[in-house]
C-alpha cells in the first residue's frame, strides 16, 4: 500500500490559514465590516471624527437598533414584521395630539405621560392585532403584517388630517434631544433594551420557548409548549419597541409628519437582524448582533451621504447588504 501524497508544508499552511480566515469572517463578519466601514470614514469623511458626528449617528442608529431588537425576536420564531414603520407612524401621529391637547395644557405631567403611555399602549394593540392573526387564524406573519403596513400610516394620516404636526415642547423632546453623562438619552436606552431583551432571550423561559418555536415548532408544540402565546408576544413587543422609536424620531425633529415617520424603517430593521446573525428560518436571536448590524446600516447610509452619494444608492447598498449576509447565512450550514 503507497502512502498518500503529501502537499509541501507551505501550501498545507496556506491552506490552514485559509480555512481560518473563513471561519473568523463567517463568524465575526460584522464587526469586519464596522471596524472598515469606521477606517474608511476617517479616511475619507470630512469631520467624522467630531463628536456632533458621533451625536448624529447615536440619533439616527438609536431608532434603527430599537426596532431591528423587536424584528430579531420575529424573526426568531420564524415570523417576520412589516409592520414597524406604520406603527412608528401611529405613534408618532399620536402623542402630539395629546400634549398639545386641552388636557395636557391645563395638566402638563399627566398630559406629558399620556402622550408617552397611550401611543406605546395603542402599539402594543397593534402588535396583539398582528400575532392573534398569525397564532390563531394561521395567517402567514409576512400577509398578517402587510394589513397593517398598508392601513397603519392610514389610520396615522386620518388622526392629523393629514397635516405635519409642528410643536415646542422642552419635556417631550428629551426622548430624542436629552443626554445623560453628554451623550444622547436615546444611546443609553439603546443599551438598556438591549440588555433586557438579551437576558429575556437567555436567561428566561419565555426566551428559551421563543427559540424553540423558531427552531422546530411542531416539537415546541410536543413539548407543552403555549406556541401561540409565544408567538403573540414576539408580536407585542416589536411594535411596543416600534412605537417608542416613533416617538424618538417626532422629539428628534420637533414634529410629526404620518407620512414620512418610519418609512422603510421595515428594510432597515430586516436588514440589521440578518448582518447581526438572525436565522431567517429562526431559531436564533443575537440581540447585540442586531444592534452591530444596525450600526453597520447606518454607517453604510451616512458614508455615502456624507460623501455626496444619492440616496437612492444606500437603498440599493442596504438590499446589497441583505444579499450578502444570507449568503454568508448560508455558507455557514454547509
Amino acid at each position: 500500500m503507497t502512502d498518500r501524497i503529501q502537499p509541501p508544508p507551505a501550501q498545507r499552511a496556506r491552506a490552514a490559514f485559509s480555512g481560518t480566515d473563513l471561519k473568523f469572517l463567517s463568524r465575526n463578519g460584522g464587526l469586519v465590516a464596522l471596524v472598515v466601514l469606521l477606517l474608511i470614514n476617517v479616511a475619507i469623511t470630512p469631520n467624522f471624527l467630531q463628536m456632533q458626528t458621533l451625536f448624529v449617528n447615536i440619533s439616527q442608529v438609536a431608532t434603527i437598533a430599537i426596532v431591528a431588537v423587536g424584528m430579531t425576536l420575529v424573526i426568531a420564531t420564524a415570523g417576520i414584521d412589516l409592520s414597524v414603520g406604520a406603527v412608528m407612524a401611529v405613534a408618532g401621529a399620536l402623542a402630539p395630539l395629546i400634549f398639545l391637547s386641552d388636557f395636557a395644557q391645563a395638566n402638563p405631567t399627566l398630559g406629558l405621560t399620556a402622550a408617552i403611555v397611550v401611543p406605546i399602549l395603542v402599539a402594543l394593540m397593534c402588535g396583539l392585532f398582528n400575532g392573534v392573526l398569525v397564532a390563531y387564524l394561521g395567517v402567514q406573519p409576512i400577509i398578517a403584517t402587510l394589513i397593517f403596513f398598508i392601513s397603519g400610516r392610514g389610520i396615522a394620516q386620518v388622526l392629523t388630517n393629514g397635516n405635519l404636526q409642528t410643536f415646542t415642547h422642552p419635556g417631550f423632546s428629551y426622548l430624542g434631544t436629552g443626554k445623560i453623562l453628554g451623550l444622547p438619552f436615546q444611546g443609553w436606552l439603546v443599551v438598556a433594551i438591549a440588555l433586557v431583551a438579551w437576558w429575556m432571550v437567555n436567561r428566561t423561559m419565555y426566551g428559551r420557548r421563543i427559540l424553540a418555536v423558531g427552531g422546530n415548532e411542531k416539537a415546541a408544540r410536543l413539548t407543552g409548549t403555549p406556541v401561540r402565546r409565544v408567538k403573540i408576544g414576539v408580536y407585542v413587543i416589536s411594535a411596543g419597541l416600534s412605537g417608542l422609536a416613533g416617538l424618538i424620531v417626532v422629539a428628534i425633529n420637533s414634529a410629526s409628519d404620518a407620512a414620512r415617520i418610519g418609512v422603510l424603517m421595515e428594510l432597515d430593521a430586516i436588514a440589521a437582524a440578518v448582518v447581526g446573525g438572525t436565522l431567517l428560518m429562526g431559531g436564533k436571536a443575537p440581540i447585540f448582533g442586531a444592534i452591530l448590524g444596525a450600526m453597520i446600516i447606518q454607517l453604510v447610509k451616512y458614508t455615502l451621504l456624507a460623501n455626496g452619494v444619492a440616496d437612492e444608492v444606500a437603498l440599493i447598498a442596504k438590499a446589497g447588504i441583505i444579499v450578502l449576509a444570507v449568503y454568508v447565512q448560508q455558507g455557514r450550514k454547509e
